[in-house]
């Protein structure tokens, strides 16, 4: 199985560029489904049996709160300035674990990756 992405509309467009041009497949909201809902987005993300990509909190709240588990989740926490660090740390995240990913909600930060199976 070949890991795929959708980028929610909140990560930062350099963020779903690194990845494009290190071979990624990507699929990209704000390019192609613009202003859709949360929910619509983890429906996609489902659909296409891609880990979903965010910077947006609420997708937390839909795995754990709502119960809406059929999406694998990797969210990024961090400041402006620490883009380049955190572009870095998703590559890493991604080839070393790559597909054993699905079935996790992982948080990447500045100083450290968590990964928790989503149950």
């Amino acid at each position: 199985m070949r890991l795929k992405i959708l980028a929610d509309e909140s990560v930062d467009f350099r963020i779903v560029t690194n990845l494009m041009n290190e071979g990624f497949e990507v699929i990209s909201v704000l390019k192609e489904y613009q202003g859709i809902q949360d929910r619509e987005v983890l429906e996609l993300a489902h659909r296409f049996e891609a880990l979903l990509l965010t910077e947006d909190k609420d997708f937390g709240e839909w795995v754990f709160a709502h119960k809406f588990r059929q999406t694998s989740v990797i969210f990024l926490r961090y400041y402006a300035s620490e883009i380049e660090h955190i572009r870095r740390s998703v590559i890493k995240v991604l080839r070393e674990h790559n597909v054993s990913l699905y079935g996790k909600f992982v948080v990447v930060t500045v100083k450290k990756i968590r990964i928790r199976e989503i149950l």
